[in-house]
């Protein structure tokens, strides 16, 4: 039977204008992520650790964070509680380069409270980025969901529909064509498959940089993954997604009114900022800031009819 009661608690103190929300938004795919969701303003995060699979609660009480663990890994998450919440995010010097363009100055005051977690696991966070990949949100979230329901393991706590994030060893095991129903072509399917096979190198990775180093040389797996991955599990906040679809164009326009941008431009006109370029990024779209539409749409497809 499920625990109902956490295994362990903690309490933090988080600084004045902190929000949770905002800053644990990273971790949800969606307001339906099968793993990870804020409900009634309580943040519950499933997820698998050495000593077995555990759930994280983070409910703002008062001024305070109050942290339950559930299920066998409780202490393990516990022990990083602060982090996935964020309330490790360093942004010594960022205030100072911020100070470097009015709009990134204005929206580090807008949005002081918002910190970016650090989760300490590669994989899942690689399995979601792996899906991503040249496909729509949509997409990417249908593939992502069906999958973590394909494997379906309820994670321990009170909150019935969380399920665990799938085994790394279970996906590499299992034959590319088993995705294709959910959306997923071979290449994407084999990518997942490779890195899978290789996670618990991935999760040895001392840093950023060698998780990145790691990650790239994976067939499949190029910068902007990369940088998905590490400013999360590693909380990085340099890390640009290069070859984005829209950052470019986002950067470029928030920062210098033009409508288009390629990588190099955005890398150019970010560059002032080196050492929190991604939390730029990150502050750009929290403020909902996006370059001018033209055209349309990029159509959903489903390879599961092919």
């Amino acid at each position: 039977m499920t625990a109902t009661r956490p295994a362990a608690t903690r309490v933090f103190r988080p600084p004045v204008g902190y929000r949770l929300a905002a800053s644990v938004r990273a971790l949800t795919f969606s307001p339906y992520d099968p793993c990870a969701r804020v409900a009634a303003g309580t943040f519950w995060w499933a997820t698998r650790t050495p000593d077995g699979p555990a759930t994280l609660a983070l409910r703002p009480v008062g001024g305070e964070l109050l942290a339950e663990g559930y299920g066998p890994g409780a202490e393990h998450v516990l022990d990083r509680a602060d982090a996935i919440a964020g309330l490790r995010d360093d942004l010594t010097g960022f205030a100072e380069l911020a100070a470097a363009h009015p709009l990134v100055a204005r929206l580090a005051r807008e949005h002081g409270g918002l910190r970016m977690p650090t989760t300490g696991q590669v994989f899942p966070r690689l399995l979601r980025a792996i899906f991503e990949q040249k496909v729509t949100g949509k997409e990417a979230y249908r593939a992502y969901s069906a999958t973590v329901r394909h494997f379906r393991e309820p994670a321990p706590g009170p909150l019935p529909s969380l399920l665990l994030p799938p085994e790394a060893a279970a996906v590499a095991a299992t034959p590319y064509w088993v995705f294709h129903p959910f959306g997923v072509e071979q290449r994407r399917a084999d990518t997942l498959r490779r890195a899978a096979a290789l996670a618990d190198r991935l999760e040895r990775c001392a840093d950023a940089a060698d998780a990145t180093r790691r990650l790239t040389a994976i067939p499949g797996i190029g910068p902007w993954t990369a940088a998905e991955v590490v400013r999360v599990a590693y909380g990085d906040p340099d890390a640009v997604s290069v070859g984005d679809y829209h950052v470019p164009n986002t950067v470029a326009w928030a920062l210098a009114g033009e409508p288009r941008g390629d990588d190099a431009r955005m890398l150019a006109l970010l560059e002032p900022f080196r050492g929190h370029r991604g939390r730029v990024c990150v502050l750009l779209a929290a403020a909902g800031l996006g370059a001018p539409k033209y055209g349309p749409r990029a159509p959903i497809r489903s390879f599961a009819r092919y």
